[in-house]
């Protein structure tokens, strides 16, 4: 008898316009609402560097955090030698599941939070064109930078992100 394979999700990750990523990742713990998983960075055509750091780039892991019926996920992001950069935000327009399928629509704003708790708005370029292309409604535009604002006035208050998150780590 051979080990059982370990479990693992499936994510379809949408952006607007037709945008899809799909790929299966390794579960780490499957609590129902929230799926902790883990997966590597790769097919980054640069490095993302915020603030004049570099924080992820192909061959770093991510710890991600999937939360259904959540208008956000979490990615811990670590280097190639386990050292972790930071949290990753991405705001959502939804959350679903099904099965062992986690889907999500992405809204174009992300939070990058460094260790030290200092957090930086991204991408507001992207929500801007896509509102510009007629991609997204007014409605969503609003929707994510209320979501982003929220998020930011919760990691000042520090109430976010989630205990669970610091739960969970790639070692």
């Amino acid at each position: 008898m051979g080990s059982p394979m370990s479990a693992k999700i499936h994510l379809i990750y949408k952006r607007i316009p037709n945008r899809v990523l799909e790929r299966d990742d390794e579960v780490i713990a499957d609590l129902g609402e929230i799926i902790v998983a883990k997966s590597r960075f790769s097919g980054m055509l640069a490095p993302l560097r915020v603030n004049g750091v570099e924080v992820i780039k192909n061959g770093y892991w991510m710890i991600y955090f999937a939360f259904v019926g959540k208008d956000y996920d979490i990615l811990k992001i670590y280097d190639e030698n386990g050292n972790f950069k930071g949290l990753y935000i991405d705001v959502l327009a939804y959350t679903k599941r099904e099965g062992n399928t986690v889907e999500m629509l992405d809204l174009f704003l992300d939070i990058f939070v460094f260790p030290n708790g200092e957090a930086f708005l991204l991408d507001e370029d992207e929500l801007e064109m896509a509102l510009n292309y007629g991609l997204i409604s007014k409605e969503d535009f609003m929707k994510a930078y209320k979501t982003a604002n929220r998020i930011l006035r919760e990691i000042r208050e520090g109430k976010f992100p989630p205990k669970i998150v610091w739960e969970y780590s790639l070692l």
